[in-house]
This record gives C-alpha cells, sequence and structure tokens, in this order.
C-alpha cells in the first residue's frame, strides 16, 4: 500500500494521560510547544498552538503541515495531578513510613525479584528512592551524633548530659532531612518514594478516587467517538499507560463506543465528514505496566491488559527504549504479565531506539538524565526514525496505517515472569 493510496487524517482528537506528575498541566503545553517547533526544524514540516477549541479542562489546538497536508488536532490532557498531589507523604516522617510499606509490598510479595528477571533499570529506579532516602537518614544521624560529641567536647565547663544530646542529634537529623528534601527537584528521591508507594499501598488496584476520575476520563472518550473527527487518539505516558489500558477496555466491554473505522475500513476511514466514525487509536509511552501487574491485588489490570489485546476496535502501538531506564523497555505488557490470551493482536510493541534516532552528541548530553530520558518520547530527534511523536499527534496518517504491517521489535520480550495472573 503506498502513501498516496492511505486515507488522510484531516482533523484528530488526542487525549494525552500523564503519568504520576503533580505538577501543573500547563507544562505539557510548553514541551509540546518547544519540542514540536524544533522536530518540525528538524523534519522540515510546519506545526503551531493555538488555544484549545474542543472542550476540556485543559489542552490546545495544533496546526501543522505535513508531507503537503494540513491537518488540525485538539490535545486534552486528563488531569489527576491533585490524586497525585495529595497522596504525596505530607512530612518526612510519612514519607519514611511509605518506604517501610512499599518495600515490604513489592519484597514480600515477590514482585520485586521476579521483576528483575524482565528489565532491570527500572527496578534500580525502583530502589533509588528506597536507598536514597536510607542514606539520607543515615548521614543526619551521622551529622547529628558528630555535632553533639563535638558540642560536648567546645564546651566541657557545661556537661551535655544525654537527653540534652539527643535532643541537640535529632535537631541535627531534622535539619538534615529539611534539606535533601528542598534538594529532590534534583534528587526525586521523594517524588520517586510517592511514585511507587502509590502503587504499593494499594496492592496494584486503584483507589477509588482514581477509579471516579478514570470514569471522567471514558466519558470524554466517549464524546469525542461521537464527533466529527477523523482518529481519536489516546496517549498514556508512565503510569498513564496502565491507566489508558483500563479505560479503554471499560469503553469496549460496555459497548459504549462506535464501530472504530479502523475496524470497518483497514485500509483507512473513508473521506468526507460523517462517512463513518472516528478510528480510535492508542499510543503507550515508557509504560511501566509490570510494576502494577506484577502485585497481588492488580486484578482489574490484568484483566483489561487480556481483554484490550484481543479487540479489533483500536489500534495499540507501544514505545518503549532500552535507553530509558525508567521504563520496561520492549516488554509487551500484555505477554509479561501473564495474561496473553489466544488470538492476542495486541500491542504492536517497537523501539525509540534512543541511541540511534539521537545523535551522538546529543545521546552524551542525556544519558544520564534518566528521568529526563524518561520524557524523550514527547520530544524531539534530531535523527528521527518512524517513531516522531509529532507525526502522530498532528501528522496526516491515522496510527493504524502509518504503522500498517510493521512487525514488532525483534528485541521484544514477552517472557511471563509474574507469579500473579489471576484476573478476578
Amino acid at each position: 500500500m503506498t502513501s498516496g493510496s492511505l486515507a488522510r487524517v484531516h482533523r484528530r482528537r488526542v487525549f494525552y494521560i500523564p503519568g504520576y506528575d503533580p505538577i501543573h498541566p500547563r507544562r505539557y503545553r510548553e514541551l509540546y510547544r518547544k519540542e514540536g517547533a524544533d522536530q518540525a526544524r528538524i523534519s522540515g514540516y510546519e506545526i503551531a498552538l493555538a488555544p484549545k477549541r474542543a472542550g476540556g479542562h485543559y489542552g490546545w489546538h495544533v496546526t501543522s503541515t505535513q508531507d503537503g497536508a494540513e491537518v488540525e488536532a485538539d490535545v486534552e490532557v486528563l488531569v489527576w495531578s491533585d490524586i497525585v498531589r495529595s497522596s504525596m507523604g505530607k512530612s518526612i516522617p510519612a514519607t519514611y513510613a511509605q518506604l517501610v510499606r512499599t518495600a515490604w509490598a513489592y519484597i514480600a510479595s515477590g514482585a520485586l525479584f521476579r521483576l528483575m528477571r524482565l528489565r532491570k533499570g527500572p527496578v534500580i529506579a525502583a530502589l533509588y528512592p528506597i536507598v536514597a532516602l536510607i542514606v539520607q537518614a543515615l548521614i543526619g544521624i551521622g551529622l547529628g551524633w558528630a555535632g553533639a560529641a563535638l558540642a560536648s567536647a567546645l564546651l566541657p565547663g557545661f556537661p551535655l548530659d544525654w537527653l540534652a544530646g539527643l535532643i541537640l542529634a535529632a535537631a541535627i537529623l531534622a535539619l538534615t532531612l529539611r534539606w535533601f528534601r528542598a534538594k529532590d527537584g534534583k534528587l526525586f528521591a521523594y517524588y520517586l518514594m510517592h511514585d511507587y508507594a502509590f502503587t504499593a499501598r494499594w496492592g496494584g488496584a486503584n483507589p477509588p478516587e482514581l477509579e471516579a476520575r478514570m470514569a471522567e476520563f471514558a466519558a470524554r472518550i466517549e464524546e469525542a467517538m461521537r464527533e466529527d473527527w477523523d482518529e481519536v487518539l489516546i496517549v498514556g505516558h508512565s503510569s498513564g499507560a496502565h491507566l489508558a489500558v483500563s479505560i479503554l477496555a471499560d469503553l469496549i466491554r460496555e459497548n459504549r463506543l462506535p464501530p472504530s473505522s479502523w475496524q470497518k475500513y483497514p485500509g483507512g476511514r473513508p473521506s468526507g465528514r460523517g462517512a463513518a466514525p472516528p478510528a480510535l487509536a492508542f499510543l503507550s509511552l515508557g509504560q511501566v505496566v509490570p510494576m502494577v501487574s506484577y502485585l497481588p491485588r492488580a486484578t482489574r489490570l490484568r484483566a483489561d491488559l487480556a481483554y484490550l489485546s484481543t479487540r479489533p476496535e483500536l489500534f495499540w502501538l507501544d514505545v518503549t527504549a532500552p535507553g530509558d531506564g525508567c521504563a520496561f523497555a520492549l516488554c509487551d505488557p500484555v505477554a509479561v504479565s501473564g495474561v496473553a490470551p489466544e488470538g492476542q493482536i495486541h500491542p504492536l510493541v517497537i523501539s525509540a531506539a534512543f541511541t540511534q534516532t539521537l545523535s551522538p552528541e546529543r545521546w552524551r548530553t542525556l544519558r544520564w538524565r534518566f528521568f529526563r530520558l524518561h520524557f524523550q518520547y514527547l520530544c524531539a530527534f534530531d535523527r528521527p526514525g518512524d517513531y516522531d511523536y509529532f507525526r502522530l499527534t498532528a501528522g496526516p496518517l491515522a496510527l493504524a496505517e502509518r504503522f500498517h504491517g510493521r512487525a514488532p521489535s525483534q528485541s521484544r520480550i514477552t517472557t511471563p515472569a509474574n507469579r500473579f495472573t489471576s484476573v478476578t
């Protein structure tokens, strides 16, 4: 099938589901604006942003000219940052209590050791905040002890009894931990601890407030699928990927969507408004699904993975990269969770191949910036391959058509290492 025979997308609705992020969603608009301009300059197309037009709480409008075609896209961020903020420990002791609960949840269940069979990178990322917070506490204790000993040595005429020494040491410990917390914008120990604790606290299940928000997201997508769009694209990044899996599974299972044009017209949506419902597409980026699905109470997610993987109503592309140490790179999230059914058709697992799509100079700059690399999927590539976030969200081809006939990456991992495979 040549590019000339493919049906063109003129109007696209994009729903972006962030990962565990407490920051205001305007950061995603600014990231899209800056990185989109860079990618357009590198790749030779045009892209511009304007205020949102399609409703929703937060988003923006995109106009782009690519491959001689003009495309409009309305992007909406499905916000759950308020839930993220409320889940974070309100105090330093509360964070250390999260540390104990989270470590126990992953170690006692055996999930930690089984996850290491898939990818060591994201497991190391999960262990980092635990180790970092323990080291910070040990430094504080050491400084407190040294401070008490020094005070006793410098004030021989004012003997420091054990209670006064303990109070001084505790004060120094508290100040040290506060200093480390103030620097967490660079260290990310507290942030990552809150992230993993959010999942571990419920054993892989969703808390009620998140389930309620996901229902709101589903209603927004259902509404868009009944409007005049050529494609409705759901983008789930990091933790947002497994939320999207459950949202889409609910919509299809409950028969809340019109027949997808990708299902009815595999060669592309017929031209002409109102000719068919929008194509439904799902793009998961930098997914961390096993961190949830390997926990004992993640029965909903495992059931949704198994169900969605067989549904022809949508096209699902999963993009990760071995260079992203925070993601389960090239792991088929359905297969590695141990719930791959007969007749699985999703997802198509491909690599963003950072070492190839970023120049050696750019790769050297980003290689050890692990948190930044986890967001590279949303950014510009100076040696772009077939993955280009701005072509997928603002280009003239539907996701299913752009990757029609594409084989999964040869390094795809499908090993079912999960101990917990119950879906009920």
